[in-house]
């Protein structure tokens, strides 16, 4: 197996980490007879040898050996071999041909490996026909072969993959493979089999689904999961693996057919939501558990009407398994206001658990438990004796406060206990940012004006106050002032301020108080030219606010209109308008950001509504974006993080925008519009 590689320069190559001596050893492992042993070489060498789809001189080093052992059978764990290779092939077509040309070099390796005895090793060398083949037609004729002698369903859906990898490379000769793809999808094949057909076909040739496939998908789901079910039941008995497996879903294959089709089928919402509606009241739980976490992906992706999908979320909680009711539960907090058809649901839950409304952390420390988090981030008022009985206990959840301020004014009852809480925030102390913040946030958000004398307290240089530790949360304290409509008892603290890294806020809040551009002006024309990205961002945002009483900081606010990042591009032009109202500069610079960046749109759009009818050549992007069935801000993958709420609250600005144009298209004014606040952000 390894015959010449002591004759390899292997010191003057290189991979991702430095000096390749370490990739003998590594191939060397590869055939141990020590799992471990196995597992640390074949990620060392993913990690340095094919380190984010590069290739290196190491790498095509490698290539002879690799394949060297993966034609041994006594090799243990081949098929991660052939998937390395593969990978190193694959990616070299992209990037350095020299490395496909090595793995090409080998490709009759892969039409042995497709009838090898170990599984693994056929599903692995399944795509690299059609990537390394030269001849598409006897690839084609290789994989369908296989398809008629496989008996193992992993390898077969491989098999299917792999046909429909070879529609895209090889479009001329598509129509042989989509006719496989076809007849797969039909009887008399498995259930499994027929589904992962269609998700395949989905993906590729739409036009070959069936006009039933929706309903046609569910049936074959319900019939895979009964024969599942089936063979594991006699296991799941009374063993200690059938108990682990009632614990947690343990279907992954099934998972991956059905985010393949939600995948493929995109855009076509309506057909997704009725899929899901199958998935969600099937009779296995392991499918109604990756219909939650695929509702999650539609719902944080696609813009539609989710109230029925969101009901059938919350009518997981009442699943006997915490695993399925742990997912529903984590999906409707990142829901938010979306998540109201399941309130009822929520405060059910909350009810019946007391046990859930904490969730316990590393160190002993803890945080607000999904159902009441999510019931909190739903503005649910009925959220609000949980949160009251928490607050009143000795060592409330770290993160209350952020959620509290999701109910708003419904809060209000539990604005002494905050205020409270706020108060007794040790001074001077590392920890003031991390327990003032969401407490700040809380204040902000129920409006307690009672509360200014704890605000006042933490920040720097005002009578009486501590001082925040390292002035780290002085801008959310300037921040929460304005809001509560009391920087005029902080004017002393926030002149201080005028010579820090929060200057520009203070000056802000000083022109709230005071509406004095001779105090205000100078500081934010330095902060335009000299600050960080984000303060010169910021002080464009507040010199906005001035009017016209900003007209000196007008060149410098063009140059930065002209900039190359849309997010430096808005704040400026948004400022010029309101300080000169004149539409014609300001509108190509906002239509520009609007296509280079969404997460500009919010900002754009709060302006297009402050301008009025000079908004008018821009009405289109606003319909557009409220036409548009995808979210921009939403993240793709995993988390939610405050993707959905960003982005409902951009459709909320669009529709502002668009009434706006027609209020003023039904009764015209002849006044030239006043220029209106500038938001905070974008």
């Amino acid at each position: 197996m390894f015959t010449g590689i002591d004759e390899v320069d292997w010191a003057s190559l290189h991979h991702a980490y430095g000096s390749a001596e370490d990739v003998p050893g590594w191939l060397r492992a590869l055939a141990s007879a020590d799992t471990a042993e196995r597992a640390t070489a074949l990620d060392g060498m993913y990690g340095a040898l094919h380190h984010e789809g590069c290739v290196y001189d190491s790498t095509l080093a490698c290539v002879p050996f690799l394949f060297s052992l993966v034609t041994r059978e006594e090799v243990p764990d081949r098929g991660g071999i052939v998937e390395l290779l593969v990978g190193i092939g694959a990616e070299g077509a992209a990037g350095d041909p020299r490395a496909r040309d090595a793995v090409c070099a080998g490709a009759e390796v892969f039409v042995r490996l497709t009838g090898d005895p170990d599984p693994t090793v056929r599903r692995a060398s399944a795509s690299a026909l059609v990537h390394f083949l030269a001849a598409p037609a006897r690839a084609l004729e290789l994989l369908r072969q296989r398809l008629r002698a496989e008996r193992d369903d992993r390898v077969l859906l491989a098999l299917l993959e792999a046909l429909a990898l070879f529609v895209r490379r090889h479009p001329a000769h598509a129509d042989a493979a989509v006719d496989l793809l076809a007849e797969q999808s039909a009887p008399p094949y498995a259930p499994g089999l027929r589904l992962a057909a269609l998700g395949q076909l989905a993906l590729v040739a739409p036009a070959r689904l069936p006009a039933d496939l929706v309903p046609t998908a569910i049936r074959l789901l319900r019939e895979r999961s009964a024969h599942r079910v089936r063979i594991t039941e006699p296991c799941a008995a009374d063993s200690l693996v059938g108990r682990i497996r009632r614990l947690r879903p343990s279907d992954e294959e099934g998972s991956r057919l059905l985010h393949t089709l939600h995948t493929a089928l995109g855009d076509r919402v309506d057909d997704r939501i009725a899929l899901l509606g199958g998935q969600l009241t099937g009779p296995d739980p392991v499918d109604r558990c990756h219909g939650v976490w695929m509702a999650a992906v539609l719902v944080r992706g696609w813009r539609a009407d989710h109230a029925g999908t969101v009901r059938l979320l919350g009518a997981q909680l009442d699943a006997e398994q915490d695993w399925l009711r742990d997912a529903a539960v984590t999906v409707l907090a990142e829901l938010f206001a979306l998540a109201e058809p399941a309130a009822d649901d929520l405060y059910g839950l909350v009810c019946a658990r007391p046990d859930l409304w904490t969730h316990r952390v590393e160190r002993g420390s803890s945080t607000l438990g999904g159902p009441l988090k999510a019931l909190a981030r739903n503005g649910d008022p009925r959220a609000v004796p949980a949160l009251a009985h928490l607050l009143a206990g000795p060592a409330a959840p770290g993160d209350l406060g952020f959620e509290l301020a999701h109910l708003g004014a419904a809060a209000a009852p539990l604005a002494p206990a905050v205020r409270h809480r706020l108060g007794r925030i040790p001074p001077a102390s590392p920890d003031t940012a991390r327990l003032a913040a969401p407490l700040l946030a809380a204040v902000g958000a129920i409006g307690d004006e009672d509360a200014v004398p704890e605000v006042l307290r933490l920040l720097p240089g005002t009578p009486g106050g501590v001082g925040a530790w390292d002035d780290a949360i002085a801008g959310q304290v300037i921040a929460t002032l304005e809001v509560l409509g009391a920087t005029a008892r902080a004017v002393p603290a926030l002149r201080a301020l005028l010579h820090t890294r929060h200057a520009t806020a203070a000056a802000g809040a000083l022109w709230s108080a005071q509406q004095d551009a001779s105090v205000v002006l100078p500081v934010l024309l330095r902060e335009l030219t000299r600050g960080d990205p984000e303060s010169r961002r910021l002080a464009a945002v507040q010199l906005g606010r001035l009017g016209p009483a900003a007209r000196a900081a007008l060149p410098t606010l063009r140059r930065m209109a002209r900039s190359r990042l849309a997010r430096d591009q808005v704040p400026a032009a948004c400022a010029l308008w309101r300080i000169t109202a004149d539409p014609e500069p300001v509108l190509p610079v906002l239509r520009e950001a609007w296509a280079q960046d969404p997460h500009t749109r919010r900002t754009i759009a709060r302006c297009l509504t402050a301008m009025g009818p000079a908004a008018a050549p821009l009405r289109p992007l606003a319909a557009a974006e409220l036409a548009a069935p995808r979210r921009h801000l939403a993240r793709s993958g995993g988390g939610g993080g405050r993707g959905i709420p960003e982005d409902e609250a951009l459709l909320r600005a669009c529709r502002e925008v668009l009434a706006r144009c027609r209020r003023t298209q039904s009764g015209p004014s002849r006044d030239r519009p006043s220029p209106g606040p500038e938001p905070s952000g974008s």
